[in-house]
């Protein structure tokens, strides 16, 4: 453990850890918060929420939840396999199914585990079969800046949860450029050989620069290798992108059918901590017999199914937003309002969801510039030790113009702070 004490002493030292806060109750977006090493608590204007739509304040949702606790209790304490599987998850199921336009959909307790059950059904299958022979070597080619839950899948792709050593054919993982097409279908060109199974995997919109997949290219150049496999992971894009917040199929005016009929599996990752209000995802397809393996993986086997009010948030949470849709449309309004704003300003605000990374000069600490910014009353994300430094913003449902005029407005008093404190140090 003694390297571990000398890293963790020179990373406190050199203040790359997070500064940490308790959350102690919430009213709309202002949130009492404890900052965890002094004990001050204050209440602040919260832009950090993944909560996009401001379902989990909402009255249906948490009646759900705590009418579940009543019915089933806290936890099922057991795996969907053995005796952990209540009717509440064929309920969430169905309606992700519905909602998603893919008729089959597997549950499991996070995006993580899902993905790893998902490598585990597709590249290795499940269980020693009589009269069958797995022969045939997978190929996946995944976006350089998607996100962990798909990075870590596919470092352990090559072989099966629970194995130290693989038995299955070789899996070939290449990386393509940030939303790159030509890069996409240049490698898939170089590296695909006579008899690969093809995925190709892809975050919806991309956690840290707001930007959204060019789905109908994708699409279009896997048309060129049929029963090839499109994975989106639609984490930010479900509440967000569409009309209806159905994601990145409806943003483009597509359905997962059109993908089938140019001879493309679509496969389609929710999750539930952003927009449903819960924890949780699903993976949704229109192939059967894919999700009795995601069943029967070792994530699924050897974990604790999804709690009943977890489940039942996220049920409630879909049937709430086919009710009102408007809280979809009044969210992107709200996005394309701060953003408008944040670029009158001079700032650069990258990507085009609600997801809004403001970039910062080199000169100024997205830590030092969120801690000003928290003293004046608006908790916002800095970045810096998982991609390139900024403030990570994200827009809910429920922000006003007036709360974010406010945003904007200390983001310009903190900007020329900083600017006079680096002007006099440098004098000095």
């Amino acid at each position: 453990m003694q390297v571990v004490k000398e890293y963790v002493r020179r990373w406190y030292e050199s203040e790359l850890d997070p500064d940490e806060y308790l959350c102690h109750q919430r009213q709309g977006n202002m949130v009492e918060i404890e900052e965890a090493e002094t004990g001050k608590r204050r209440t602040v204007l919260t832009f950090c929420t993944n909560d996009v739509l401001g379902l989990t304040q909402n009255e249906a949702v948490k009646q759900a939840a705590i009418d579940s606790i009543f019915q089933y209790g806290t936890s099922n304490s057991s795996t969907s396999v053995l005796s952990g599987r209540i009717d509440l998850h064929r309920q969430l199921e169905d309606e992700v199914s519905k909602f998603k336009h893919l008729p089959h959909t597997q549950l499991f307790l996070n995006a993580w585990m899902g993905m790893q059950a998902l490598m585990d059904a597709f590249c290795h299958l499940a269980i020693p079969v009589p009269g069958f022979e797995h022969t045939r070597e997978t190929l996946i080619m995944t976006d350089v800046l998607n996100h962990g839950c798909i990075v870590s899948a596919l470092a352990h792709a090559g072989t099966r949860s629970g194995k130290l050593f693989g038995y299955s054919p070789r899996v070939r993982v290449k990386a393509f450029r940030h939303c790159d097409m030509e890069d996409l279908a240049r490698k898939l060109k170089r590296y695909a050989q006579p008899g690969d199974r093809i995925m190709v995997v892809s975050d919806a919109v991309f956690s840290m620069d707001g930007d959204i997949a060019p789905l109908p290219e994708m699409i279009e150049i896997l048309s060129n290798y049929p029963d090839s496999t499109l994975l989106m992971d639609e984490a930010h894009a479900t509440g967000a992108l569409g009309k209806t917040g159905r994601g990145i199929y409806e943003h483009f005016g597509l359905k997962p059918q059109d993908a089938i009929d140019r001879g493309i599996n679509p496969l389609i990752l929710s999750t539930f901590a952003k927009f449903g209000a819960s924890v949780g995802a699903a993976i949704s397809t229109h192939v059967a017999e894919l999700k009795p393996l995601m069943n029967c993986s070792p994530t699924s086997i050897g974990t604790c199914s999804l709690a009943p009010p977890l489940t039942a948030a996220a049920l409630q949470s879909f049937r709430e937003v086919q009710k009102e849709p408007e809280l979809v449309s009044r969210l992107q309004e709200s996005t394309r309002y701060l953003r408008s704003r944040l670029a009158a300003q001079g700032f650069e605000a990258i990507g085009e969801t609600n997801v809004v990374p403001v970039l910062l000069p080199p000169e100024m600490n997205p830590k030092m510039y969120a801690r000003e910014l928290l003293d004046l009353g608006i908790w916002v994300s800095p970045i810096w030790f998982i991609a390139k430094p900024r403030i990570r913003i994200t827009v809910n449902a429920l922000h006003t113009r007036e709360e974010m005029d406010q945003l904007v407005a200390g983001m310009v008093k903190v900007r020329e702070m900083m600017y006079k404190q680096e002007a006099a140090t440098i004098s000095a």
